[in-house]
């Protein structure tokens, strides 16, 4: 907890950074001459909720800035881990990583939530019958490997009455949950907000255990940003300029949603196939549609990233 509250502590020293500002700290407009290389880690395959960094690139913001931006999907060693070795200088994450990272000592930092709850859970076919967590004793678990799920999962299970010792667990990594829940596995670990919606648009229906509805601990910032401890305090100028021109995109993408679903079709094509053909099944039409849930959840309006709140975050690693 104490490392948690550190890490959240260093950025007092960075008042402008997007997610703790009221207003736009608009830069200069014109593009400098010499751009400076930046690179940013998904946390999964291109999604909407990378959409903000897209719009950011697509509009020149992060140029204005002085940033050469590079969005690439995440390695085999993990985000945080390539975040904090420095082979890329920021990175979309999650709370629960965050929290293993900085308790494994790995010198990571959050600089602001994307999504102010979590709209994550646990999704399986309606069929199935699993309505609650002590239901999913003798079915199969599709994850990704992280030490967060089987934590995430146990806890769940036993404040259910269940027995995680019965859960069949393998990885599938960032295959296609749609796939997968047809071959090989019975739930998984889904946002609502992508794998959800484009259930709904298949006309599949899916039980949806909401994490933050198990237990309000689990209501906890993902996803989130997050840099280096070490560039953080070796050159906090770019962290934020590169915050600046990020939070104007995301802040584009929750007013301006069709246009900013189609900037980021424009970047990543593949999210276009129709049902079946493809990775996403996401006809181009209506993934636009899937924009506003960045901007909108818990009933709260969100016209920024989040700032995020020490106590928010220690809550959930409490209880």
């Amino acid at each position: 907890m104490k490392k948690i509250i550190a890490c959240l502590i260093l950025l007092s020293g960075l008042p402008l950074l997007a997610g703790c500002t009221a207003g736009n700290n608009e830069p200069a407009g014109k593009e400098p001459e010499t751009l400076i290389p930046v690179t940013i880690m998904l946390d999964w395959v291109p999604n909407t909720n990378h959409t903000g960094l897209y719009v950011a690139l697509e509009k020149s913001w992060y140029a204005e800035e002085g940033l050469d931006v590079e969005i690439i999907e995440p390695t085999q060693g993990g985000t945080s881990q390539m975040v904090a070795a420095g082979s890329a200088e920021f990175g979309v994450s999650y709370q629960e990583d965050v929290t293993l990272a900085r308790a494994n000592d790995v010198p990571i930092v959050s600089l602001a939530a994307i999504i102010q709850h979590n709209t994550s859970g646990f999704a399986s076919k309606k069929a199935l019958g699993i309505t609650r967590p002590r239901e999913m004793e003798g079915k199969t678990y599709g994850g990704w490997g992280s030490p967060a799920e089987e934590a995430v999962l146990k806890a769940v299970m036993a404040k259910d009455g269940g027995d995680f010792s019965k859960v069949k667990v393998i990885n599938i990594g960032t295959a296609d949950f749609f796939t997968a829940i047809e071959r090989d596995i019975d739930f998984a670990w889904i946002y609502y907000a992508w794998t959800g919606i484009e259930a709904e648009q298949r006309g599949l229906e899916l039980n949806y255990l909401e994490l933050r509805q198990l237990h309000p601990a689990l209501d906890y910032y993902t996803p989130v940003i997050i840099t280096s401890e070490q560039l953080l305090a070796s050159d906090p100028e770019l962290v934020q300029k590169f915050m600046r021109a990020t939070n104007k995109g995301y802040q584009f993408t929750i007013n301006n949603p069709a246009e900013a679903g189609q900037i980021l079709l424009k970047y990543v094509p593949e999210l276009d196939a129709r049902p079946g053909s493809g990775q996403s099944g996401i006809p181009g039409a209506s993934l636009p549609g899937r924009c506003p849930s960045l901007g909108r959840t818990g009933g709260k309006n969100l016209d920024q990233l989040r700032c995020l709140d020490v106590r928010e975050w220690a809550a959930a690693q409490d209880d």
